[in-house]
């Protein structure tokens, strides 16, 4: 097949082979693309390229969108999806969202309509820039083939700079096609966008130190922004100057290690108590790259009440959104991080709050029914933790109750390890975000611990796996419900079920009502997710005794391609804690 090399200059090249070449010049290693009418010449000009940029076919667009941000979540790099004209291009959206929320540099290429018929209602057409205008950094119709490479590279600069997130790219058939003369060095047009990276002043890293000189409970409260800007170190490095214990928000997971010495793991709703305890007890609260979602706050007027606030954070509209700081800080986390560290010393005598942290971590420790002979869902993500803690391992995982699971019990000893579509709360995110950790990391074992709900979703990337020789490995709790609504039914619906139950409704769901045991586990299983698993060339077995777990699980990671492990668990298993939303710590249920 022919190729092009990227970097002879060409006199005239095409809009599509100017966007191509862009993303190779821009350092784009894969592609996930879904090819339609209205995005042919820009798939014709991915196989001139071939042998530089990878194009990977995903089975649904979404899927290819959240493979993308597998790529960025896992590398801290720009990923980039690409889809056709209408019905492709609103696929994309809530892969496009999701990016939105949680903060991730994705770049959303569409094909459109020509641009002779935009707005005629043209067969496939869809304004999306419009329907995407609020949940992205930066939007683009391309009306000109000669503003391609500018918009290419004003795209990249604001995905990646300031707080990351997704820009979308709309490109109309004939500006593909059409051929320009191409400036690779046109200078980009950002009005009203900041390129200079805000950073703290010396005043306000000296008054932090301050703070933390005179606290005597102080927390570091710590979420996806330190990710972000590749600040784990330099909070590490805090970490063992004051001695100050450390609470992630579910983005923050690996931040440090789970099982270090000062980590009081997750707060928020499905938290440890230990850490939503701390934090209501602190008298100094140190918040870097978080934005007080209410998943973690709860009553925003009882959070943190008695404590001082610095919040620090690169999106200065985050600053006094949700909860007044005492020091707000608009400032990129490392550079405020390297900055404090010069200077900081630790707090006068912290070791009674310390001692008071471990010992709150010794009475409320995560824990569940250890004498059930069955297989229980956290037992499962805690063997599985156990058999990948010393190899290079990315966990990705659906939404539900797994998803808070696997936070719980799954030991994350590094960033970027961990990859969770957290604000928005995308079902069907766990499979696809795999598939793309796994080609950005091929000789990494990459789990997608997942729901037989979330699981269904994207199931047909599974194809993907296969056709693409991607080895994920999806760690299956199916327990035949969509069981975090089953969970809030049992506790604040009198556990009726309303449609939470996923296979053929017979018995006491004609009633409306689930059974009551603690444990019980649905029999008549449906579907087959071996035989379905098989269907599509993937290796797969199903496990149900406790006793078959480990060899199960060996099996699974040691498989040279794609496998499922469907695991059996009971459907009436709870997530604790639990904060009911809007209530506060005091209202935490424990059992």
């Amino acid at each position: 097949m022919a190729t092009v090399d990227s970097k002879r200059a060409s006199a005239t090249m095409t809009g599509a082979d100017i966007l191509v070449k862009s993303l190779v010049d821009h350092g784009i290693e894969v592609i996930f693309a879904y090819p339609g009418g209205c995005s042919m010449p820009m798939h014709q000009s991915l196989t001139r390229y071939s042998s530089q940029l990878r194009t990977i076919l995903p089975r649904h667009e979404q899927g290819g969108g959240f493979a993308a941000q597998g790529i960025a979540r896992s590398t801290g790099k720009p990923a980039v999806a690409m889809a056709t004209s209408g019905p492709g291009a609103t696929n994309l959206v809530t892969a496009i969202a999701d990016a939105k929320l949680d903060s991730i540099p994705l770049i959303a290429i569409t094909g459109q309509v020509p641009t002779r018929v935009i707005g005629t209602d043209a067969f496939q057409e869809t304004p999306i820039v419009e329907v995407c205008r609020s949940i992205t950094k930066q939007h683009y119709l391309v009306t000109d083939v000669g503003d391609v490479a500018r918009v290419m590279k004003e795209a990249f600069h604001v995905a990646t700079t300031g707080r990351p997130g997704p820009v979308l790219i709309d490109m109309p058939k004939d500006v593909q096609q059409d051929v320009c003369s191409v400036d690779w060095d046109v200078p980009m047009d950002l009005p009203g966008y900041s390129v200079k990276t805000p950073l703290a002043q010396p005043e306000q890293i000296r008054q932090i130190a301050a703070a933390i000189q005179h606290s005597r409970r102080p927390i570091l409260y710590c979420g996806g922004g330190v990710i972000a800007a590749e600040a784990a170190h330099a909070l590490r490095k805090l970490i063992d100057l004051t001695g100050i214990p450390v609470t992630m928000t579910v983005m923050g997971l690996g931040l440090y290690p789970n099982d270090g010495p000062l980590s009081l793991d997750m707060l928020g709703m499905h938290g440890s108590a230990y850490a939503n305890y701390a934090v209501r007890d602190c008298d100094l609260l140190l918040a870097l790259g978080v934005r007080f979602d209410d998943r973690v706050t709860g009553k925003l007027s009882e959070f943190a009440k008695n404590a001082k606030i610095i919040h620090v954070d690169i999106d200065a509209s985050e600053l006094n959104k949700n909860k007044v700081a005492h020091i707000p800080v608009c400032s990129d986390v490392k550079y405020a991080l390297d900055e404090l560290n010069k200077i900081v010393e630790a707090p006068e005598d912290i070791s009674d709050w310390v001692a008071h942290c471990q010992s709150m971590k010794k009475k409320y420790p995560f824990a569940y029914d250890e004498s059930y002979e069955g297989i229980l869902q956290q037992h499962a993500i805690r063997e599985l933790s156990r058999l990948t803690q010393d190899r290079e391992t990315y966990i990705t995982v659906g939404v539900g109750q797994h998803q808070m699971w696997a936070a719980q019990f799954y030991n994350f000893r590094h960033p970027r390890r961990w990859l969770s579509s957290s604000g928005l709360g995308t079902m069907g995110f766990g499979l696809p975000a795999a598939m793309g950790v796994q080609a950005a990391h091929p000789n990494a074992i990459v789990v997608d611990i997942d729901g037989d709900g979330s699981f269904q979703m994207n199931i047909q990337e599974l194809a993907t796996l296969h056709c693409e020789k991607l080895p994920v490995k999806v760690l299956l709790l199916n327990n035949q419900h969509l069981g975090m609504v089953v969970q809030w039914e049992d506790r604040f619906e009198d556990s009726n079920r309303a449609h939470t139950y996923l296979g053929p409704i017979d018995h006491e769901e004609a009633s409306g009502k689930g059974v009551t045991e603690s444990h019980a586990i649905v029999q008549d299983r449906y579907p087959d997710f071996v035989q379905i698993a098989k269907g599509y060339g993937c290796g797969a077995a199903t496990v149900s005794k406790k006793s078959e777990l480990t060899d199960a699980l060996q099996e699974m990671l040691n498989y040279p391609g794609p496998y499922v492990l469907d695991v059996m668990v009971p459907y009436q298993e709870h997530v604790l804690p639990m904060i009911p939303t809007g209530r506060t710590v005091d209202d935490m249920i424990l059992e």
